[in-house]
């Protein structure tokens, strides 16, 4: 069993924030470009910082953060298309 190295996320709080702050802390952007972020801006072929390496890194922080399970098959290439994308990924995995 993996320690927990934050509170699990309370599910009412706003998903965008948190999104935001995973990609900010994950990828070392600043955060005015975190904020700049809306549901068509697009990610992974698109920022730098997101590459495959990348993505494994978010994928375990996410399961961290969020206190969730994330299966192989729950990821496809639309995950991480867009941040809407994996906003919409992150609701329906918190149910």
């Amino acid at each position: 069993m993996r320690a927990q190295t934050t509170q699990p996320v309370d599910r009412t709080d706003d998903i965008e924030t948190l999104v935001r702050a995973l990609l900010r802390d994950v990828l070392s952007l600043s955060q005015e470009r975190a904020d700049a972020f809306d549901a068509d801006t697009p990610l992974f072929g698109a920022l730098p910082e997101l590459d495959s390496m990348a993505v494994a890194g978010l994928l375990t922080e996410m399961e961290d953060r969020f206190d969730i399970l994330i299966e192989d098959e729950d990821i496809d290439g639309d995950t991480f298309e867009t941040f809407g994308t994996l906003v919409a990924f992150l609701r329906a995995k918190l149910g």
